[in-house]
């Protein structure tokens, strides 16, 4: 397990990196399309529509990128990471976790696949990081003693 976890968390970088390029390209081309077709929701600006995609696509791309940074310096030093990395990257998690389970519905088993694959790097990842927890130390029975 230890000689598996810097490839793995290489391997998880590297996918986070394309996915955050994914992310972006496809809030990029949903805010072309919400504002050549002037579609509007509740009565918000198409512009408004148009620029909250593009910044909402941003930060999420933003924030796998962070990840992947944390992984890649993690993979790299074959350290593991921090407490607020750490927590970022369980954050990361639960959100392909909760992703995944939309996916199955909405775009079908190959999305929810990938989607799994990229929750399964990350479990991985942690768990191939996680400190070695001590042992309990003997306790001495005090009828013996």
């Amino acid at each position: 397990m230890v000689a598996a976890r810097r490839p793995v968390a290489l391997v998880a970088a590297v996918v986070l990196i394309l996915e955050a390029a994914g992310i972006l390209l496809l809030n990029w081309i949903l805010s072309i399309v919400v504002d050549r077709q002037q579609m509007s929701l509740a009565g918000l600006r198409p512009g408004a529509m148009s620029a909250g995609a593009w910044a909402g696509g941003a930060l999420f791309a933003l924030f796998l990128l962070f990840c992947a940074a944390v992984l890649l310096y993690g993979g790299a030093r074959d350290r593991a990471p921090g407490r607020l990395p750490r927590l970022a990257l369980i954050c990361c998690a639960v959100v392909h976790g909760v992703l995944g389970a939309l996916a199955v519905g909405l775009v079908g088993w190959p999305a929810f696949a990938a989607a799994m694959a990229v929750l399964a790097l990350l479990v991985l990842t942690l768990v191939a990081y996680a400190d070695p927890r001590p042992a309990p130390a003997p306790t001495e029975d005090p009828a013996t003693a």
